[in-house]
């Protein structure tokens, strides 16, 4: 079923009011799969977006949808077509990109789930802003100038609204949340990879309570 772009902002509109922090996760081991979900979920967190960095994260999208089916789960660093369709393939309801290319922005524009493109310049705005996208994540977010950034593209580039990701911690969370074009935060800190290795599930479902202490009031009732 094909999607019209407008429907998918609206579908990324309602992930990210449900849900404004959005957990990264690299699959290592494929025993941490059901695990490392319910963590997560038990300290607050329903979605989630497994990236293809590792040979796991397609195998961990397509289990996590079959078998924990509460949950929202995305597909992250996607980088062209052929992934695009495997992580669609596997259930995928949402699909992130670390950049844009013309080919993903196209595959976008009809796809049955929401793209949340990747940018880090005002040119790679435009690019999707031209063919109709106004939601991006801004990545790597503290290494392309993170608040100050999002601050300046404030001004250009009104209805535009982000999810920036990368190198942000839960010290920086609560800046960034308190941003009118910051729709939702991306991360690894709700499960760093120590704690995963250590299968302290226990302490994942912390860090998730914490951080979700830190969304604006307004935030915290909408959930």
């Amino acid at each position: 079923m094909h999607m019209s772009l407008a429907d998918n902002t609206r579908t990324l509109d309602q992930i990210f009011t449900r849900a404004p922090l959005l957990p990264v996760l690299s699959i290592q081991r494929e025993a941490d799969v059901l695990p490392l979900a319910d963590a997560l979920a038990a300290g607050g967190i329903t979605t989630l977006e497994v990236t293809l960095r590792t040979p796991l994260g397609l195998k961990a999208i397509a289990r996590l949808r079959a078998e924990r089916p509460q949950l929202t789960i995305g597909a992250g660093t996607v980088l062209d077509g052929r992934q695009f369709q495997s992580v669609l393939d596997a259930g995928a309801q949402f699909v992130v990109t670390p950049g844009c290319t013309d080919e993903l922005l196209t595959l976008g524009l009809d796809s049955p789930v929401p793209l949340l493109p990747g940018i880090a310049t005002a040119s790679e705005i435009l690019m999707g802003y031209r063919l109709g996208y106004r939601r991006f994540k801004l990545f790597p977010a503290e290494v392309v100038g993170g608040i100050a950034a999002l601050k300046s593209y404030s001004g250009p580039f009104q209805g535009i609204r982000f999810c920036p990701t990368g190198g942000i911690g839960l010290g920086k969370l609560t800046d960034y949340l308190a941003l009118d074009n910051v729709m939702g935060v991306g991360g690894t800190w709700m499960a760093p990879k120590a704690l995963v290795e250590q299968g302290d599930w226990a302490a994942i479902s912390r860090l998730c309570e914490e951080s979700l202490r830190l969304l604006p009031a307004g935030q915290q009732a909408r959930r």
